[in-house]
């Protein structure tokens, strides 16, 4: 496994798209600078899509969803295209290594899971081929002799990622979309667009269908013009609150599909049974993951008041004794944020906990060792008020509240007290007090004694963390629109049985 320092990037064709199945010059000059996270260098730059660019990925999506072959072939004929490239994706591993921890400051000890996971999604939703029912004999019941109930494909798909794991949720959007029929536009985010052109790649290697996906990168205001351009069946958007809400009011205007998988503040309720030696092990652990810049993070840390002061000690000297530096190094625990703007934010809100009363623990600044990347240290605030901008607001980045709670019901109580619901977690000895308090908990996804998704079943938000759902079947019906055909007599090949 190679990971030494290249001057440039293992990639090619930086300076184009992939639209229409091949690699397409862009209709201007501009580019963008994408910085190494550790170094703070330029470590590429890629094409940067105008409307022009915009218009012709749409349109080649649109041209290949009406008139081309993709969502008339089988299920099983989109899979074997999709094993294929699933099998091109995961064997540029080694050129992903090199551009995933540059980008978003991914530790390698994660990044080697990346492509590979992205691969087995891509698998999981082929194998569903076999296993889903897009079709299915149902009886009316207001007339008629035979009913068909289908399950079709939406038709073009704008999907927008972020750039904190654009491997990961790029194919969580693909993935469903391809074995649906459905085609798409993939807007890369310009802080991390190297993915992009290895699934590219990946595509043309696999020989997906001219227009089946189409791949650029993008600013904001140009990104909007996918969201609005009323060839575009559905958005599938990854990414802040704030974007999410403008782009479901775009789409209601038109009255376009929309899957919103957005911010969130989520609660890690530590029930009074819980050893909280291991509990600050776990959550240590998860925070540090990405340093921090995960949706799912349970940044929000409730615990009886008569336990906080031990809690917030035991967190405190995790988070000291983390190794914050290189994601490269193999001793590394945390690396570094995603980018200045990143840091810009995180340290913003470090100062505005400071500045409105709430105690800082741990943490707070720039390591000392090193003077150079986007890095911050693991940050604690204890005694925090739950209105608090810092325990209300997404930071985004390795930094955890505590809060003191009354009894059971007021942790539950502050838990619930926040416009999102992402994510939680009940952390007890018990499994059944585990469920029943984690039934009381507004969230998509409620773990048990750690900070736990899964995708490969369902992922999502309560409030305004999000509409729809991703991964597993659950994310495949976000994709499809039901349609009921109602005979007056049984079509050949079907019976009323």
């Amino acid at each position: 496994m190679t990971t030494t320092q290249l001057p440039t990037a293992p990639l090619t064709n930086t300076d184009k798209f992939f639209i229409d199945g091949d690699w397409a010059k862009p209709s201007s000059d501009a580019m963008i600078d994408v910085i190494d996270s550790h170094t703070e260098d330029v470590y590429f730059r890629v094409a940067e899509a105008q409307a022009a660019d915009v218009d012709r990925a749409v349109t080649a999506a649109r041209t290949a969803f009406d008139t081309g072959p993709w969502p008339r072939l089988t299920p099983a004929q989109r899979a074997e295209y999709m094993r294929a490239f699933a099998d091109a994706l995961e064997a540029k591993n080694e050129r992903n290594l090199q551009i995933f921890p540059r980008e978003s400051g991914m530790i390698m000890a994660y990044a080697v899971n990346d492509c590979p996971d992205a691969a087995n999604r891509l698998r999981f939703y082929a194998s569903m081929a076999d296993t889903y029912s897009f079709e299915e004999p149902a009886m009316p019941t207001a007339g008629g002799a035979f009913g068909l109930l289908t399950r079709e494909p939406v038709g073009v798909v704008g999907g927008i990622v972020p750039w904190n794991g654009p491997l990961f949720l790029s194919t969580t959007k693909i993935a469903p979309a391809l074995i649906a029929g459905c085609t798409v536009v993939l807007k890369m985010a310009s802080e991390a667009p190297g993915e992009g052109y290895l699934l590219a790649e990946a595509a043309k290697e696999a020989g997906l269908p001219p227009g089946v996906l189409n791949i650029l990168t993008a600013e904001r205001s140009v990104s909007e013009l996918l969201v609005r351009d009323p060839r575009v069946d559905k958005i599938a958007f990854t990414g802040s609150s704030a974007t999410g809400k403008r782009i479901a009011g775009i789409c209601a205007e038109r009255v376009a599909r929309c899957t919103l998988e957005l911010g969130g503040k989520s609660a890690a309720v530590i029930l009074d049974d819980m050893d909280l030696d291991a509990a600050a092990a776990q959550i240590v652990g998860d925070e540090i993951f990405l340093t921090g810049q995960v949706c799912s993070s349970l940044t929000r840390i409730i615990v009886g008041k008569e336990r906080h002061d031990e809690l917030v000690d035991a967190i405190a000297a995790g988070f000291a004794a983390v190794k914050v530096g290189d994601p490269y190094a193999a001793e590394s625990q945390m690396g570094p944020l995603a980018g200045a703007r990143q840091r810009e934010r995180v340290e913003g809100y470090i100062a505005k906990g400071i500045a409105e009363g709430q105690r800082l623990v741990t943490g707070g600044g720039r390591p000392k060792h090193l003077d150079r990347g986007f890095y911050v240290e693991p940050t604690l605030f204890a005694d925090v008020d739950n209105r608090s901008t810092i325990a209300q607001e997404e930071i985004f980045g390795p930094v955890l509240v505590v809060i003191p709670a009354d009894s059971e019901d007021h942790a539950v109580a502050l838990a619930n007290d926040t416009v999102f619901g992402l994510n939680a977690s009940v952390y007890t000895a018990d499994v059944n007090r585990a469920k029943a308090v984690g039934s009381r908990l507004r969230a998509g996804t409620v773990g048990h004694n750690a900070c736990r998704t899964d995708f490969g079943v369902s992922f999502g938000g309560f409030k305004q963390s999000g509409l729809g759902r991703e991964g597993g079947t659950e994310g495949l019906g976000e994709y499809l629109e039901a349609k009921f055909s109602i005979f007056e007599d049984v079509p050949a090949g079907y019976s009323l049985k």
